[in-house]
């Protein structure tokens, strides 16, 4: 009998690189990707559309997509925050795009400033063509749990923006905890609400691991039927709008929990470990991923 699978959803080309001190190459970005990609990556994010101005890392998005070797069955993503944005998408032939909103009304001002309401008027035409030209449309929403700003959140603020999100034609909402604060006595009572609106099948989880709580969260969510998982290799990530929130969750780290689970990821983990020190080594950063650090000694 096949194994049950968990789609793992690598952000580290976007969510990660973008909190980088310094720009990435474009040679660095694409073969980040498609060695990502080459270990069993389905779905990556390769970037985004906002404007070089405010995410200098994030410049040559389009260059970076149209370069790719592009592998059948894989979906590349991008952020995509206006119709100027969707236009370069369409250009770098993406085949998802991705829309950002918040639980937090003070997060949303103080990151895309305006309202969350705002916010999603604005993405409505950007997912309607995007549908349109045969795109997928994946709706992120930030500070499922905590915010910077207005600290505890609850779901039923969160509720809300997934159903709009939904209503905007979104296949996928991704909840993301963007200052860490999750804990599993948190999210169960996030995805008990959340799960009637969307479904399993269209619900991810995004989990940054400031608190050191990722893994149990994703843990806490797989027993509630969630089967897609936002990760970025080595742990790159966190949060410039949120003082002090880590990286994301390791892509090595939710491999090995999700397979030791008797869950099949399709990723080959020798493959994720040595790509993500090799970028660590280029990036002159640590590695945040604890099996990619026990497992390079044995390795």
């Amino acid at each position: 009998m096949p194994k049950e699978a968990v789609r793992i959803v690598e952000v580290g080309p976007r969510d990660g690189l973008q909190n980088e001190p310094t720009p990435v190459s474009v040679a660095t970005r694409i073969a980040l990707i498609e060695d990502l990609v080459a270990a069993g990556i389905r779905h990556i994010e390769c970037g985004s559309f906002v404007s070089p101005k405010w995410v200098p890392q994030m410049a040559n998005t389009t260059e970076v997509c149209q370069q790719l070797k592009r592998q059948p069955n894989t979906i590349y993503s991008t952020l995509t925050p206006n119709m100027k944005g969707l236009e370069q998408a369409i250009e770098a032939k993406v085949n998802e795009i991705a829309v950002f909103g918040a639980a937090s009304e003070t997060f949303s001002q103080k990151n895309i400033n305006c309202s969350i309401a705002e916010s999603l008027q604005r993405f409505d035409p950007v997912a309607k063509q995007a549908k349109q030209q045969g795109l997928r449309v994946r709706g992120y929403v930030s500070c499922v749990v905590g915010c910077p700003y207005e600290g505890n959140i609850s779901p039923a603020q969160v509720a809300p923006v997934v159903q709009q999100l939904l209503d905007l034609g979104c296949d996928e909402i991704s909840l993301g905890d963007t200052i860490g604060i999750g804990t599993p006595a948190k999210i169960k009572p996030l995805l008990d609400l959340v799960i009637p609106i969307t479904g399993t099948g269209k619900l991810a989880v995004h989990f940054h691991n400031t608190y050191g709580q990722a893994l149990v969260n994703i843990y806490q969510a797989l027993n509630q039927g969630i089967r897609i998982v936002d990760s970025a290799i080595a742990g790159l990530g966190g949060c410039p709008y949120a003082k002090g929130a880590s990286g994301n969750v390791a892509t090595e780290d939710v491999t090995y929990l999700v397979e030791s689970l008797g869950f099949a990821t399709g990723l080959q983990l020798p493959k994720l470990i040595d790509i993500s020190q090799r970028l660590c080594h280029q990036l002159g950063r640590a590695n945040r991923s604890n099996v990619a650090q026990a497992m390079s000694v044995t390795l």
